[in-house]
This record gives C-alpha cells, structure tokens and sequence, in this order.
C-alpha cells in the first residue's frame, strides 16, 4: 500500500496479560454487531501481521444454549485466529452460566467478554445492556456464574460509565469485577445517554484505572487514529486500548497501532483509492466465502462502502450504485470506472460511524428506584439472536 512516513510518538508498551494470554501490542478491537465477524477479524489480523485481540461480535447466551443456528455460525473462528475471543450478552444469571460452561467443555473459545455497555433503547427498556450495571446485586451474580463455569478460561468485561451523569456506575461496577475474579475491564468512557454522542470521557478511564489497580484496565472511545491510541494511554494511565468506530472502512488501522504501540517510527498506511478498492472487493469476498453465497456477501458488504469512501472524491451517484450492487464483478467494475490514484484523504482519520447522541434513555418502570433490587429482569431483556 501506499504510505506517509509519520513518526509514532511514544514508546513501546507493556504487553497485556489477560488470564494465560499475552496481548502485545496491547490493542483489541471492539465487538461491533454485524461488523466483526470472522471477515472482517480476518482483515483487521492480516494488517496487524496477527499481533493483537479480535473479539467476536456479541453472542447472545440463550441463542447459544439453544444452538440457534445463526448463532452457531457467528461463533466459527478461522484455524489463525488464536486466541479465539468471543463476547457474551446476558442478563440470566444461570443462562450465562450455561453458555459458558459449554464454550469451555466443548473448546468453542480461548476468552470470554461480558457485554454490558450496549446502549440500545430495545435492550435497555428490558433491564439489558448498559442498563444491567447498575443492579449491583444481578451483575455480581452473572459475573460469579461465567468466571465460575468458565474454569481456565479468563473472563473479561466491556462497560460503559453509567446510566447518565446521575446515574454512573463503573466504580462499583469494577470493583465487584475484581472480587468476582474477572482478568481485564473495558471502560467506554460515554454513559448510556451519550450513546455515540459527545466526547468519550478519559478521566473516566482514569479513576477507574486508580480505582482497580489490581488487574488491566483497557480504554474505549474516540481513538480515531494510532495517536489517540497512544495519547489515551499517556493521559489515563489505562494498559491498552479498544478500538471500534475508528476501523470501520479502515481495517489497516492495525497496522497503525502496531507500529505506534511498538515505538517504531515506521510508515503508516495511508493508501490510495486503487488499494482501498482492493481491500472493498477483498472483504466483499470473504463475506461472499464466509456466508457461503457470493449475492449475500456483497449484500452485506453494502454497509461498509460508505466508510471505506470517506473524504475520497467520489460523486454520491456512484456512492449510491456501488451501495445497491449484487456481485464482485459488478463491485469491481463499478470501483474501476473511480479516479483509483486519488491519495489518502486529508481528514479521513476522523470520527466514523454513528456520532448522534440519544439523551433518552429508555428502563423499565421503576428502575432507578434501588440499585440492589433484580425484581424486573426477565428472558425479554435478551435478544432473541445474537449479533444484534
């Protein structure tokens, strides 16, 4: 690929330890529904020259007790990917418990991460997601049963800061992680209200580092570059990174942080459209492989054109034909008629995804009430399928 040396600022960080796995450089990337699928990991590991975490999109516990066949299938891990790292959503203490005594007897995973930071009105109303954290009492219980049926495997959490700024509960929140044997925490420094709104809180991700020195904290929110990866952990003392939003369209990303996280100075990738449109028509086709059927692949691809063409001079006519296509040749061919040797973008490093905020949040009746109390919480706060 094309590349504009850039020094990377900083030195080389501590590898991250999580349970018997070393993380080095200490860079994983988020769970993101519908994106990180065994494609997607693919490319990103390709970048990263294997080095780093790719965690699975979210698992839904009872989707897998019950063996839904989707779910079954978001579940494979290519014969590379080592360790396999697969993240669960639940809210029954004895369902997260059987969902992972099974990935731990039948060897489906290496990692398990608890999902409790989605912000997603569907979820929340139910008591689910970021709303669970703050029944201190049901998310004890859920941890106890996935460290305990885990066994060897370590078990981590994703979190967000809390409800709102009324409301916040990763404090306590990483404190029963610890007492219940978790290995590493994961902070999105936004609350539940903020969604993808605003700017990401590091100091969050500060006090929570001070406040569980015992075990690694990683950082999540507004690393859009390899800089901000390494200026999160200057400023907030956190042992690595989460990255999401900021590799959508971009999974050479990567290679970036590997680079930055390692000290060296070497080239970023900054590519031309002509090795974008190759790394599009790549993905487009590990889909393709991955589903099983070419049309479904490049259908499910339609998604990621619009952040693989950011800031690139391409007219929304196009922009909309490339979106709608069907078939690799009609992708390729549709790419071949661009300006492929226009050079990376000024400005496309930037914030990627959904940035809209939401500053209604959605509980059931009477939530807020008692942090303790788990009267509420039933099967309907799961998700009937995972990835969602």
């Amino acid at each position: 690929m094309s590349t504009l040396t850039t020094p990377a600022p900083g030195t080389a960080a501590a590898p991250l330890r999580i349970g018997p796995h070393t993380v080095a450089p200490p860079v994983v990337l988020a769970p993101m529904a519908g994106i990180t699928n065994a494609p997607f990991r693919t490319l990103c590991r390709e970048f990263s020259g294997g080095k780093g975490l790719f965690v699975s999109e979210m698992i839904t516990t009872r989707a897998l007790v019950e063996r839904n066949e989707k779910t079954m299938q978001l579940i494979h891990f290519d014969a590379t990917e080592t360790p396999r790292s697969i993240q669960l959503y639940g809210v029954d203490p004895l369902t997260v418990g059987k969902a992972v005594r099974m990935i731990a007897e039948e060897n489906l995973a290496d990692h398990i991460d608890l999902n409790f930071g989605c912000p997603v009105p569907k979820v929340t109303r139910k008591g689910g997601g970021s709303a669970l954290p703050y029944k201190r009492n049901l998310l004890r219980a859920i941890v106890r049963e996935a460290v305990t049926g885990a066994g060897d495997l370590p078990v981590t959490m994703k979190m967000r800061k809390g409800i709102d700024d009324d409301h916040l509960t990763f404090l306590d929140a990483g404190r029963i992680a610890v007492e219940e044997g978790v290995a590493a925490i994961a902070l999105h420094g936004r609350t539940t209200a903020q969604h993808y709104g605003g700017t990401a809180d590091w100091d969050a991700i500060a006090r929570l580092k001070e406040h569980v020195p015992e075990i690694p904290v990683l950082g999540n929110g507004d690393i859009w570059s390899a800089e901000d990866a390494l200026r999160m952990v200057r400023e907030t003392g956190c042992d690595g990174v989460v990255v999401g939003r900021g590799c959508l369209g971009r999974p050479w990303l990567f290679a970036d942080l590997v680079a930055a996280f390692e000290g060296r100075t070497d080239a970023y990738v900054r590519p031309a459209l002509r090795e974008v449109a190759d790394v599009m028509v790549r993905h487009a086709t590990l889909l393709g492989e991955w589903i099983g059927d070419e049309a479904r692949g490049v259908i499910d691809f339609r998604k990621h054109v619009a952040w693989y063409l950011k800031g690139f001079a391409v007219g929304s006519e196009m922009r909309k034909r490339l979106a709608i296509t069907s078939s690799l040749a009609a992708l390729r061919a549709g790419l071949d008629e661009l300006d492929l040797d226009q050079p990376w973008p000024a400005g496309a490093d930037g914030p990627r995804g959904r940035t809209s905020g939401n500053n209604r949040v959605v509980l059931p009746d009477g939530w807020l009430k008692d942090p303790y109390d788990c009267a509420g919480v039933g099967e309907e706060a799961e998700l009937d399928t995972s990835g969602g």
